[in-house]
């Protein structure tokens, strides 16, 4: 036969023309037209003449449309055809034979000095670090947890490392002393009563100026200062109101604009050009990204200074 009997999806095949024109038992010819021979259904009763009949692949009898399936003419060899290609296919090689998980192949013990976990297994994977290089268990898998800031990454070249180090010592020094200069000539915050601070606000309500489509509701009313050492100002003070839920970098870039300081933040990688925001009350720089109703209040002061370095978290006071 042309067909490939078990690549079929069912239990049965259509059979060709050139497969129902085979010499037969009543001696027609290979090329006898198969409109004048087709094949009688092996169906025990009904035995009808079909032209074009289908061939059983379990038990490899041919039968007319109607009894082509194993349960329409009860097969004998019901299953057969799906236990061959079962059999067919757990025979095929898989994608992954002959091959490990990595997680396996690299059982090792953490790196931490003071753990002997074996990790790499099925049930304690590593964890990689990109820091320092090395691999740990879950437990010290944390830069905190393996003291990363002390180990030498493992293929980093020494004169590289000791060369960041001192570029990065440099600039924390350097960071320091322009906070220190800055600091000098900071306004520092009044202490008051209660009463003084809500006279002070209700002062400040009334002479503070900014966008008028801001609900009132949403407003935050703060002094604003241009620290005249670092960030030179046409206008060096004003009052303000803001968006309580803008973040700190909207409020730096709207405060230059009304002092008419220059912000080149989104122009200039380097931190002697970036302007930052010291909450005076807080006693310390704010993140661009933090939001001003969690870290002001009316009646606070914020001052722009240029060139102080990021917020302590990154370098030290």
């Amino acid at each position: 036969m042309s067909n490939n009997n078990d690549s079929s999806d069912t239990s049965y095949v259509k059979m060709s023309t050139a497969d129902v024109a085979t010499p037969t038992s009543s001696g027609a010819s290979a090329g006898t037209d198969a409109s004048l021979i087709g094949k009688h259904c092996q169906l025990e009763y009904c035995n009808q003449l079909d032209f074009l009949p289908f061939l059983c692949q379990s038990c490899h009898k041919t039968f007319c449309l109607d009894h082509r399936s194993e349960s329409s003419h009860n097969c004998a060899c019901a299953g057969a055809w799906a236990e061959r290609r079962r059999l067919a296919q757990l025979a095929r090689p898989s994608a992954g034979e002959g091959k490990r998980m990595r997680e396996l192949v690299s059982q090792k013990p953490c790196a931490d000095d003071a753990c002997k976990t074996i990790i790499g297994t099925s049930l304690v994977p590593g964890v990689h670090c990109p820091s320092c290089n090395r691999d740990y268990c879950l437990k010290h898998r944390l830069a905190e947890d393996h003291d990363c800031k002390s180990k030498v990454p493992i293929g980093a070249r020494a004169a590289v490392q000791a060369s960041a180090k001192s570029a990065l010592e440099r600039f924390k020094l350097w960071g320091k002393t322009k906070r220190e200069e800055a600091a000098r000539s900071l306004p520092k915050p009044k202490p008051s009563t209660a009463a003084q601070r809500i006279i002070a606000v209700n002062t400040l309500k009334k002479t503070a100026k900014g966008d008028e489509k801001i609900p009132a509701e949403k407003r935050i009313y703060l002094y604003v200062e241009a620290e005249n050492e670092t960030a030179k100002a046409k206008i060096p003070k004003g009052e303000f109101f803001y968006n309580k839920e803008w973040v700190v970098g909207r409020v730096l870039d709207a405060a230059a604009r009304s002092l008419q300081v220059q912000n080149i933040n989104n122009q200039s990688s380097k931190e002697e050009d970036r302007l930052r925001v010291f909450h005076v009350e807080g006693g310390r720089m704010l993140e661009f990204n933090e939001k001003i109703e969690k870290v002001l209040v009316n009646g606070n002061m914020i001052v722009l200074l240029r060139g102080v370095g990021p917020p302590p978290d990154l370098i030290e006071m």
